[in-house]
C-alpha cells in the first residue's frame, strides 16, 4: 500500500482542481485509510461520520479511485459503498499456497498405525483390531495426505482391497524404511495410541523395530501440514 502525501498534488484526470485537493488533503488520506482498514464496503454516511461536516465525500472518493485505477488494488463500488479490492485483471495470478496444520482424528491415527505395522491389511483387519467399524472418511483422509495406497486384493472370498503405506509416509516421518518405525512402547509414551487392549495387544512387540529419536520427533509423528491453494477475490 502506498500512503498518500504530496502525491495528491500531482495532476490527474479528476473534477477536483489542485486547490481543492490541497485543501482536503487530510480528508483524502483519512478516507483512504478507512477504506483500507475496513473489512467491508463503507457507505457515504459512514465515512461522513469520521470526517468534518461539508466534506465532499463522493468527489474525494472518486479522486482516490482515479489514483488507484491502474494499480494492483482499486477502489470499487459494492453494497452501496466503496472498498479496496485487488485489480480484476490480476485475479488469475493471485493464487497463493499456505500451510494449514491439521490434526488427525483418533480413528485416523489408530488406522494409520495399524496399516503401518500390519500391512497389507484390509478394512476388515482394521476393524477387527480396533473393535469398531472403519468409516470411509478415515481412509479417505489418509489417502488425501498421501500416506496410504491400495496394495492389491486379498485372495479370499469377496477379494477385499488391501492397504499399505506409501513412500510419502516414509518421507514425511523421515524414515528410510518400515524397519525404522518406533516400537509399541514409544508410541504409547508419545500418546499416539490409546491403551485399549483391543488395539495395543495386536500391535507388533516393542522390540520388533529398532528406533532412536528424541521426544519432539515422537510427538510430531502423526501431525501433518496440508498445502492448499487459496484464490481470494475479496482482498
Amino acid at each position: 500500500m502506498i500512503y498518500p502525501n504530496d502525491e495528491f498534488k500531482e495532476p490527474v484526470s479528476s473534477n477536483l482542481d489542485g486547490s481543492i485537493v490541497e485543501k482536503y488533503n487530510n480528508e483524502i488520506r483519512l478516507i483512504e485509510a478507512l477504506l483500507f482498514a475496513s473489512q467491508r464496503p463503507l457507505q457515504e454516511r459512514e465515512l461522513q461520520e469520521r470526517l468534518p461536516p461539508e466534506t465532499p465525500i463522493v468527489e474525494l472518493v472518486e479522486y482516490i479511485r482515479e489514483i488507484y485505477k491502474d494499480r494492483g488494488i482499486n477502489i470499487i463500488k459494492a453494497a452501496g459503498g466503496w472498498a479496496f479490492r485487488t485489480a480484476i485483471d490480476l485475479k488469475g495470478q493471485l493464487r497463493i499456497s499456505v500451510s494449514v496444520n491439521r490434526k488427525l482424528s483418533t480413528a485416523a491415527v489408530e488406522t494409520m498405525a495399524i496399516i503401518a505395522y500390519h500391512q497389507p491389511v484390509t478394512r476388515g483387519d482394521i476393524e477387527a483390531i480396533r473393535g469398531v467399524a472403519v468409516s470411509r472418511g478415515t481412509l479417505d483422509t489418509l489417502l488425501e495426505v498421501g500416506w496410504i495406497r491400495p496394495r492389491g486384493r486379498r485372495k479370499v472370498p469377496g477379494r477385499p482391497l488391501q492397504w499399505g503405506t506409501t513412500d510419502g509416509f516414509l518421507d514425511h516421518f523421515n524414515l528410510e524404511s518400515l524397519n525404522d518405525l518406533p516400537g509399541l512402547e514409544e508410541l504409547k509414551a508419545a500418546g499416539l495410541l490409546d491403551r485399549r487392549e483391543s488395539l495395543t495387544s495386536l500391535i507388533l512387540p516393542d522390540d520388533t523395530f529398532e528406533h532412536e529419536g528424541d521426544e519432539e520427533e515422537q510427538n510430531e509423528l502423526f501431525s501433518f501440514s496440508d498445502e492448499v491453494a487459496i484464490e481470494n477475490d475479496e482482498i
